[in-house]
């Protein structure tokens, strides 16, 4: 459907009870839906909400102006744990690409698939880490995940599964560890609340009093997370 000149994805799932409209970090606009919502009361929710979708989008804008267009050039910067690193291109080092010293390496052999092989290095980064945090965290639950994957997830940081499976984005290692720990518990409650109901923020406050200065944080720099 259309808002204005504004395309609008819908997708409708058994899980859902409301209708909710999100806008995604690539700054197009979804409404999840329950599977018996009709299209004329899909319609009316967004056109109650049109006010607020134009705002949200102005204010995507606005953090858009942050975006970083990193090229593999030595003295580009690269996040990781929520730092930046310069990057300083080698010959024949011991692996394609590593980091010391607040620095990136990156072996000049490798520059045609730099992409690759930074996406590789926060891959590896990322299941490392995020399995060592949720070690921690998961004491917490009562419900525990079953699996866990690091894969490319689009437009977000992380997703659950009916199964009690977690799914993270490899670029969630960009983060401070204290916001990577917010999307873990944030997914982990999930597992007990499959919505963003009441009592699903209210777990979360509980398990995280301060989860709003993390989930300010991802809205502020998350497009800056990026290659």
């Amino acid at each position: 459907m259309k808002l204005a000149d504004i395309d609008i994805t819908i997708e409708k799932t058994e899980r859902r009870k409301t209708v909710s409209i999100f806008i995604e970090r690539d700054g197009s606009v979804r409404v999840l839906a329950p599977v018996t919502a009709s299209k004329e009361k899909i319609e009316a929710v967004v056109s109650a909400k049109a006010y607020q979708i134009f705002a949200k989008l102005a204010r995507w804008k606005e953090l858009n102006q942050g975006k970083v267009n990193r090229q593999f050039v030595s003295g580009q910067s690269f996040l990781y744990l929520g730092r930046n690193y310069r990057l300083k291109l080698t010959e024949s080092q011991d692996v394609p690409l590593k980091i010391s010293g607040g620095f990136f390496y990156l072996d000049k052999s490798f520059l045609s698939k730099a992409d690759k092989v930074f996406k590789e290095f926060y891959r590896n980064k990322a299941r490392e880490k995020i399995r060592e945090r949720i070690t921690l965290i998961e004491e917490k639950f009562a419900h525990k995940p079953a699996v866990i994957k690091i894969l490319e997830l689009q437009n977000r940081w992380a997703s659950w599964t009916p199964t009690n499976g977690l799914n993270f984005h490899w670029k969630c290692v960009m983060a401070p560890v204290s916001v990577i720990d917010y999307i873990i518990l944030h997914e982990m409650a999930h597992l007990k609340y499959p919505n963003h109901s009441n009592e699903f923020w209210n777990e979360l406050d509980k398990k995280m009093p301060n989860y709003r200065e993390h989930k300010n944080w991802l809205k502020r720099n998350g497009i800056k997370m990026a290659l």
